[in-house]
């Protein structure tokens, strides 16, 4: 194993699917299915190409870096695929924080059962979260309050 970005527990796995499964596995055999359910921070900010509007899943391993690129729509596809395999309530930051379409798309076709949270999205800005609130259909249906992010309870408020 090895340590993740925050500091946290991170198994040599290369796909995201293999991680869920491991983590479904320890679950199982912990006896704790039917009282666990799942959420990840997928800060895709961290992996979106700007210049060409995709997602690279792979960005840091050397071998694949750039080659299975995906659109808004396919990764939100993916993510839709991880809610009907597992126990997923909720999923923070699944599109680049500038990707205002892709996270009304995504909130209007799964956010009746799970949680589509603005960390990076929002910033605890709330000329942010009112653009997140625009039309008919929210961007995302979770908000992350961090004061520390704007500056002031006051500002946060």
């Amino acid at each position: 194993c090895n340590v993740g970005d925050e500091g946290g527990f991170a198994p040599n796995v290369v796909e995201c699917d293999e991680a869920l499964d491991i983590l479904m596995q320890a679950i199982e055999k912990s006896g704790h299915k039917a009282k666990v359910k799942i959420g990840t921070d997928v800060a895709a900010s961290e992996f979106y190409l700007g210049d060409q509007k995709k997602y690279d899943l792979y960005w840091k391993d050397k071998e694949k870096k750039g080659k299975s690129l995906m659109t808004s729509e396919e990764l939100a596809k993916y993510y839709k695929s991880w809610v009907e395999k597992y126990p997923m309530v909720s999923i923070e930051d699944p599109f680049d924080q500038d990707d205002w379409d892709a996270y009304r798309l995504f909130t209007g076709d799964i956010g009746e059962g799970v949680q589509v949270v603005g960390d990076d999205l929002l910033v605890t800005n709330p000329k942010r979260i009112a653009k997140a609130m625009e039309g008919d259909q929210p961007a995302c249906n979770a908000l992350l309050l961090k004061v520390n992010q704007i500056g002031s309870i006051t500002e946060a408020i």
